[in-house]
């Protein structure tokens, strides 16, 4: 389990709230133009989904509601319970993850421009990886309860 998030941490994803609030669809879908470079992730996902645009706003939605709630990941744990139960329905696994981060990442970078600061990128790796890590301990269960 990764160490848990720094109060400095915290409050730059915070603050970063209002970004994704405005950008957070523009974010997903160039993260998701990223990761689909590689077919065999793309096949993972409905591309009904990401043709019509509901997965990327579900993403941006999910991950605005973790900015706003990363303090206070309880109000948000039905909602990564069922996230980490479809992971599970769609093959998802630990080893996924990686790609995600290195598109996520950089897409945050594609669409905020400068705005996106080293400082602010740092903090959403970290809190990228805090989270990857709890659903990925999560999922671990879920597919040891499915065999």
């Amino acid at each position: 389990m990764s160490q848990p998030l720094s109060p400095e941490t915290i409050a730059i994803i915070k603050a970063t709230a209002p970004a994704l609030q405005q950008h957070g669809v523009a974010i997903t879908t160039r993260m998701y133009e990223r990761l689909f470079v590689d077919p065999q992730i793309k096949a993972l996902f409905d591309q009904a989904a990401q043709t019509s645009g509901e997965q990327p706003k579900r993403l941006a939605a999910a991950i605005l509601a973790f900015a706003n709630n990363v303090d206070r990941l309880e109000v948000i744990d039905a909602a990564v319970n069922k996230i980490c139960s479809r992971h599970v329905a769609t093959h998802i696994k630990a080893e996924h993850y990686p790609a995600v981060a290195n598109a996520l990442l950089p897409a945050i970078k594609d669409v905020l421009g400068d705005a996106a600061t080293d400082e602010i990128l740092d903090a959403w790796g970290q809190a990228y990886w805090f989270l990857a890590d709890l659903m990925i301990s999560r999922e671990k269960a879920l597919y040891q309860q499915a065999s």
